[in-house]
């Protein structure tokens, strides 16, 4: 029985890419710098913030932009622009649960960038059974070792679980530490073919679609 079901938050969990886009952008302007474009932006997407900035605005102030951001993503937050949980995935939260699975999520954000979401009055509370972030974490993806703690403390095999998530990088990761890989198409970011099939256990095109998925698993089909 898979186990526990491990889930990558930006564009898998919450469909963050373009609400980052314009986030990032209003906070160049505020520097007075000119926006980047959006292939700059996806081309970079899944690095930390603070090391793909330079890349998608060469030139930026990196301690500038590292002071003004946090103030625009709480008002991006406020407003309900960023983080926002369709209500299915919040459902299919639920379902997995129901069926006695743990729910984890593993991101490769830093630990200010996932605070709230792990706030126990957050609609998520109720419903995690932990989160593996840039705080409590060595290692990041696509190293395989990001699993390292999560698999320590929980005591759970590679072969219990199985790693929800959007990217290559998810891919490589969860495939480098022996565990399945669901690769979830829902934000549009990736396409199939950018994914090594040695690391793709299953694909799917909204993230509800996990769970006949892994009750086939369960079922031995």
């Amino acid at each position: 029985m898979i186990a526990a079901v491990i889930v990558d938050v930006d564009d898998t969990l919450c469909l963050t890419e373009e609400a980052s886009f314009h986030c990032e952008n209003d906070v160049l302007a505020r520097m007075g710098r000119p926006p980047m474009s959006r292939e700059r932006h996806l081309a970079t997407w899944g690095a930390p913030l603070l090391e793909a900035i330079p890349h998608r605005s060469p030139g930026v102030d990196l301690r500038e932009f590292a002071a003004l951001f946090p103030a625009m993503q709480q008002r991006y937050l406020a407003d309900g622009r960023l983080d926002v949980i369709p209500p299915e995935n919040l459902a299919t939260l639920d379902h997995l649960v129901g069926d006695g699975r743990t729910v984890l999520l593993l991101t490769s954000r830093e630990e200010d960038e996932v605070r709230h979401l792990l706030a126990p009055d957050h609609i998520l509370a109720a419903r995690l059974g932990g989160a593996y972030h840039g705080g409590n974490t060595r290692f990041r993806k696509p190293d395989p070792r990001a699993f390292d703690e999560l698999l320590a403390e929980t005591r759970l095999t590679p072969a219990e679980c199985v790693y929800v998530g959007d990217s290559p990088g998810d891919a490589l990761a969860a495939g480098g530490a022996g565990l399945r890989f669901i690769a979830c198409l829902q934000a549009g970011v990736r396409r199939r073919d950018e994914f090594d099939d040695r690391f793709v256990t299953a694909t799917v095109d909204t993230f509800p679609e996990i769970l006949p998925v892994i009750r086939q698993w369960d079922a031995g089909r």
